[in-house]
């Protein structure tokens, strides 16, 4: 079944969460939440200045122009339904790293242009201290209000679903979790029985196909979700024009509950509709978030960590013969080969056709490089790949070239990994699968939470995991 943030499966557009003739209350709190990011960024120079006793000029005019304009791009209006079914903390995540991005952006434009000079530092730190606070708080208060609006009973629509399957199924108990969408299913209709379908714990069978257009009709149903197959083109065909005579909203929800899908959702190209089945979750602003906190965290890190790599270093050429650095070809995104650098663990430093992974007790590692193993530390020259732009932070971990050439004839769909940048960690290491993958099944389990984590990827999910990591290397005793 699938998890709840993959609730974008059945993400439903902005129109649907409002019934007609109510309150505007609530459509009026969502488009304040999309204006809210530009207005803020924008207008908050003007008192700032006045605060600092700054001139606010013909530079800071241009500067609020830019920002609120550059804030539309990089903080994009929201679907309705991912505002309102949002956690906080999954919100705040989002606006604060969206943020991050803008600043950097602008920032990159001040520095490029030399027009950095013309503002006041005071005014311009705290507008980028200040104002993300702000609009953290504002936009989860314009939050809570649209739910509590979205929660009356005046504001719910009533919908019924024609077609049980999987899918409406799903749907159906989403939309029971989520009351704030404000929608509710009164049942759902289908030819075959009762008994045969196994729907009638999640909501009523009301009748045939043939009895939709009458119920919608006399009910006051104001949502359409059709789950037919397919296969019934005719009776889907028939039935929309049934349903002419109605004012109801039509939806149709296609089954793909049969499908192991990465990232799913639904867009059109030049007009005709299409359903995303496997595709990468880091495109538009998402790429651009993911980019910035693996630039920020792993500059800050390189600083942070040097007087460690530098003794690393060291103590690598001192023990043993050989190179401090360990090169060796990888499979980056979209499955190019790239070069990923480690400190030197082992006496050999094998990149060929054929390269035997480390075991418990394997002679080849040398004296440091045991305890470099064991508490990740070879990993760290990485930072520098991350800065590259070849790998992330957080991801699916890379493997040697004749590894991949090897499992991605055993193991369905083991490439599906590479549509997203290789990271230093990811979520089969925090969940245990670290070491020597002596087992085809050890590689599946891997396999298995990386296309998890492409599945459900957040920024707060990448955060989370590169906490774990720490604990994770703390604890374990796999790494060798």
């Amino acid at each position: 079944m699938p998890a709840d943030s993959e609730f974008q499966r059945y993400q439903i557009s902005q129109p649907i969460i409002f019934k007609r003739g109510t309150s505007f209350a609530a459509p009026v709190a969502l488009w304040l939440m999309d204006a809210l990011p530009a207005v803020l960024a924008g207008s908050m120079f003007y008192p700032l200045c006045r605060l600092f006793g700054v001139d606010f000029d013909k530079p800071f005019v241009v500067l609020s122009i830019l920002a609120a304009t550059a804030t539309l791009a990089v903080l994009p209006p929201h679907n309705a339904t991912s505002q309102v079914v949002s956690g906080r903390l999954e919100l705040a995540t989002n606006l604060l790293l969206r943020w991050a991005g803008l600043v950097a952006a602008l920032l990159a434009l001040g520095y490029v242009t030399k027009y950095s000079e013309e503002y006041s530092r005071r005014v311009v730190v705290t507008w980028v201290l200040v104002t993300p606070v702000l609009l953290v708080i504002l936009s989860l208060m314009l939050q809570s209000i649209t739910r509590a609006i979205l929660m009356d009973a005046a504001q719910a629509r009533r919908a019924v679903i024609v077609g049980c399957t999987q899918a409406s199924m799903e749907l159906t108990r989403r939309l029971e979790r989520h009351v704030e969408l404000g929608i509710s299913v009164a049942g759902f209709f289908d030819d075959r029985g009762s008994d045969r379908l196994g729907c009638a714990q999640h909501a009523q069978l009301l009748g045939r196909f043939a009895d939709v257009a009458w119920f919608v009709k006399h009910r006051n149903i104001d949502v359409i979700f059709i789950a037919i197959p397919p296969g019934m083109v005719a009776r889907m065909r028939d039935l929309v024009h049934e349903l002419g005579d109605t004012t109801a909203s039509i939806y149709y929800l296609p089954d793909v509950s049969g499908f192991d899908m990465i990232q799913q959702r639904t867009s059109e190209i030049l007009g005709f509709p299409v359903v995303a089945m496997c595709e990468t979750p880091f495109h538009g602003y998402t790429g651009l978030a993911k980019r910035v906190m693996d630039v920020t965290i792993g500059a800050l890190a390189l600083v942070l960590l040097s007087p460690l790599l530098l003794g690393i270093a060291w103590a690598v050429r001192a023990s043993s013969p050989g190179p401090v650095l360990f090169r060796q070809r990888r499979y980056g995104l979209d499955g190019r080969e790239i070069m990923v650098f480690k400190f030197r663990t082992m006496t050999v430093c094998e990149d060929g056709s054929h390269v035997t992974q480390a075991a418990r007790d394997d002679r080849r590692v040398t004296r440091i490089g045991k305890h470099l193993r064991r508490w990740s530390l070879d990993e760290l020259p990485q930072l520098f790949n991350v800065l590259q732009g070849t790998m992330s932070l957080v991801g699916p971990r890379p493997h040697a070239v004749a590894h991949n050439e090897e499992y991605r004839k055993l193991i369905k769909r083991y490439m599906v990994r590479h549509k997203v940048l290789p990271g230093i960690t990811g979520l089969a290491q925090v969940r245990g699968c670290r070491g020597e993958t002596a087992r085809v099944e050890d590689m599946e389990a891997r396999v298995m939470y990386d296309l998890e984590y492409m599945r459900n990827w957040s920024p707060l999910l990448d955060l989370q995991i590169l906490f774990a990591t720490v604990i994770a290397v703390v604890r374990t005793d796999r790494a060798y």
